[in-house]
Parts: C-alpha cells; sequence; structure tokens
C-alpha cells in the first residue's frame, strides 16, 4: 500500500500540540495502558486501520500485555483472556466505533457495565481513547497510511 499524503502536514503545529495534548491526558487519565492499549486494537481491527493496528499491539507489548490477549482481541468475547472490566471497555469501544447506519450505539446495558468497573475520570480517559483511535483511523484509512513505515 502506497501512502498517499508525502506530507502529512507536519508543518501545522497547532494541530500536532493539539494531538499532543489529548494523548498527554489520556496517559494521566488513571487507566492501565494495557487496557487502553486493546480499546486502541479493538477500534482499529473494526475500522480496518492496519496502521492503528500494528501500532496497538506494538503499545500492547510495550505496556506488558501477551501476544495471546492481543492475537484475540477480536473474539474478546469468546476469549477466556479478559477482566470483566476490560470486557466493558472493549463493548463500549466496539458499540461507540459502530454508529452507522442505525447501529445502537451506547446502550444503558453497556453504559452501565463499563459504570460499574471505572470511574467517572476512567470513563472519560476510555471515551477519549476511542474518539481519538476513532480519528487516526479515519484518517489513516483516507491517506492510505500503510502498517510500520511509520508507527512503531
Amino acid at each position: 500500500m502506497e501512502n498517499r499524503l508525502k506530507n502529512k502536514n507536519t508543518t501545522n503545529t497547532d494541530v500536532w500540540t493539539a494531538i499532543q495534548h489529548l494523548q498527554k491526558a489520556i496517559t494521566a487519565g488513571g487507566v492501565d495502558p494495557k487496557l487502553l492499549a486493546l480499546v486502541h486494537l479493538r477500534a482499529s481491527q473494526i475500522n480496518s486501520c492496519s496502521a492503528c493496528v500494528y501500532a496497538s499491539v506494538a503499545g500492547g507489548k510495550k505496556a506488558g500485555d501477551t501476544d495471546e490477549r492481543l492475537h484475540n482481541v477480536a473474539a474478546w468475547r469468546e476469549a477466556p483472556f479478559y477482566t470483566d472490566a476490560e470486557r466493558a471497555a472493549l463493548a463500549l469501544a466496539e458499540a461507540a466505533t459502530r454508529l452507522q447506519d442505525d447501529a445502537p450505539g451506547v446502550t444503558d446495558e453497556i453504559w452501565e457495565e463499563v459504570n460499574a468497573h471505572f470511574t467517572e475520570d476512567q470513563i472519560g480517559t476510555i471515551n477519549l481513547e476511542i474518539a481519538l483511535t476513532n480519528f487516526f483511523n479515519r484518517i489513516n484509512r483516507t491517506i492510505k497510511e500503510p502498517a510500520s513505515r511509520t508507527w512503531g
């Protein structure tokens, strides 16, 4: 796959500064980096963003997660490797990512399950991670960002 955009507007420092601030807020949000990597991975799988799938696996490994857990995120409902809190976050990631054409989005049931495992601040952090992941997924899919060339 060839990237359509050679200069990813890196000269627009305001955009990159804003993104860095969002990433800092997520990092400081009190959520385990392994969980954030799982959420990032699941949303990126749904959106078929190879660059972000690659980055989230690398991030999960850096945070100390296992290949077994990272490779089974696509089937997290059937796989025995995740806690109830992780399952709640993954359900939130899926529902918040799949908002197209009458999809139910985040149901009250999903929201209640997330609230049972996380504080309001942590939920805000997880939600921000999901939103930023979807932001990057859409940019990367549009410009055909290849996995591993600029991520890692």
